[in-house]
């Protein structure tokens, strides 16, 4: 089977994604690059994944930049560093902190930070609820890590009294607050379900934002 390629993806080179991202755009192109080039051999994303990479990814992961307030920012379950890297790539001016449990995966968020030139990043082995004591963020992020009521239990601990949640969800995202209400009401947050757009044609992304009531 011949390689499949960043180039195979058709939005690739476009314009409309050159100008979301502006100023970033050589940072993300670069993430987006070395992902695409090592990301099926390390486990990080499957090999269909390649030639849909900038939408179901890296525009996946942009669409929060909006709902992020200002301070410090802690992605759990960072993974491939989606959305954190991509986040911090446009965002050189903000400190991240990359929560990731696996050796192998942290392995991978160093060397993609330090090739990609995205230095406002540090990079934390462990789960969300083992490191509390190191990490205080003013907003949380994640991505395809848990249910709402399990990521509140989780990532509360490592927010400042003010602080949000700001998380990537699916279809079932009315359906998990629903769940979560006693958790939410137990930690005071109160919760928005956003449809959030990036570039024309690419389907809007679903965004919850937790905040403290």
């Amino acid at each position: 089977m011949t390689d499949v390629t960043l180039a195979d993806d058709p939005l690739h080179g476009s314009p409309a994604v050159r100008e979301h991202f502006g100023d970033a755009y050589p940072r993300v192109l670069e993430f987006a690059t070395m992902l695409a080039a090592e990301g099926v051999e390390r486990g990080l994303i499957g090999p269909r994944e390649v030639t849909r990479l900038w939408e179901r990814h890296i525009l996946n992961s942009a669409a929060l930049s909006p709902y992020l307030p200002a301070g410090v920012v802690a992605d759990v379950g960072s993974g491939a560093g989606l959305p954190g890297m991509v986040l911090a790539a446009m965002d050189p001016n903000r400190d991240y902190v990359l929560i990731e449990p696996m050796e192998r995966r942290t392995q991978w968020l160093l060397e993609s930070a330090r090739e990609c030139g995205i230095d406002n990043v540090r990079v934390i082995r462990g789960r969300a609820e083992e490191v509390a004591e190191s990490v205080q963020a003013d907003v949380v992020t994640a991505r395809a890590v848990a249910a709402i009521d399990k990521l509140v239990k989780w990532c509360a601990p490592l927010l400042t009294p003010n602080g949000r949640l700001v998380l990537l969800k699916g279809r079932s995202a009315a359906d998990e607050l629903e769940r979560a209400k006693y958790s939410l009401r137990k930690q005071r947050f109160t919760g928005e379900i956003h449809q959030a757009g990036t570039i024309e044609g690419v389907e809007p992304t679903t965004v919850v934002v937790l905040s403290r009531s």
